[in-house]
């Protein structure tokens, strides 16, 4: 479960992560290539790629 850290935010090199207000990360999937870096740094594992 996402912690709302903001880490993946600041590691994704594409800038497809933002948090939103209540500390939720939201994916632009446009700008996503799946790369996989959000994936490998967050701490808790919360991101899946699908």
């Amino acid at each position: 479960m996402c912690m709302g850290c903001g880490g993946c935010v600041g590691v994704c090199p594409f800038l497809a992560l933002n948090l939103d207000k209540g500390y939720e990360v939201v994916v632009d999937t446009e700008m996503c290539t799946d790369c996989g870096t959000c994936t490998k740094f967050c701490p808790v594992g919360a991101i899946v790629e699908v």
